[in-house]
């Protein structure tokens, strides 16, 4: 029986990089759920840490309206990211610009939708914070772009290919249990916290303002 060699970190990043690693549809499928959960949850914790500065370092404020530390806006871009940028990723300087245009636009789209069909409904307001250079009506800031345009390059070339990594070194049954189960996780979260919201009942940002946690 011939045993399959598993390849090493280095040797998948630079199959990665030069010509792109082929998967199977449960591998790619299993890594786009990871990288769903982990940009949602760096996302938070970007989030968690600016607004303490925001506040004048004075104290920490929650963030996202989930009971997990996931926001999915940046889930939503990281998608986007990947699948615009996958073919470029062997020039950084592309996958940045690409990046901060992509990003630019949801944000900008997703804002001023948001802020017209929920009749002045706000879920991030640059005109209130600081560094918002270049705010285009508080929807968004060249500060949140360039910071994207950054992250860009930490989820290409770092958390990419080490959840495809994963997905070839681990076996099916343990990529997808990891994998789906993490994903399926921060989605019953996120519906369960919508639910609750549209039932007009507590959701989990009323939890957390209960156990004296502020939300800026």
């Amino acid at each position: 029986m011939v045993v399959k060699r598993r390849k090493s970190y280095k040797e998948t990043f630079r199959e990665y990089l030069e010509k792109g690693v082929k998967l199977e549809r449960w591998q790619k499928v299993g890594v786009l759920f990871l990288v769903v959960v982990i940009a949602g949850f760096m996302g938070w914790l970007y989030e968690f840490v600016f607004y303490f500065f925001d506040g004048g370092m004075t104290e920490w404020y929650m963030q996202g309206g989930n009971l997990l530390p996931w926001i999915n806006i940046y889930a939503i871009g990281a998608i986007l990211i990947v699948v615009t940028t996958y073919k470029l990723r062997r020039w950084p300087w592309m996958v940045f610009l690409v990046s901060v245009l992509v990003t630019g636009a949801l944000e900008l789209v997703g804002g001023w939708l948001v802020y017209t069909i929920g009749d002045g409904t706000r879920y991030w307001d640059y005109n209130t914070e600081i560094l918002n250079f270049g705010n285009i009506g508080g929807f968004v800031c060249l500060r949140s772009v360039l910071v994207f345009g950054v992250s860009a390059l930490f989820l290409m070339y770092l958390v990419v290919p080490f959840c495809v990594w994963l997905a070839q070194r681990m076996s099916k049954r343990a990529f997808l249990t990891l994998a789906v189960g993490l994903f399926a996780v921060v989605m019953a979260d996120e519906v369960v916290n919508l639910t609750l919201k549209n039932l007009d009942l507590p959701t989990a940002m009323d939890f957390y303002r209960s156990l004296g946690l502020k939300y800026k």
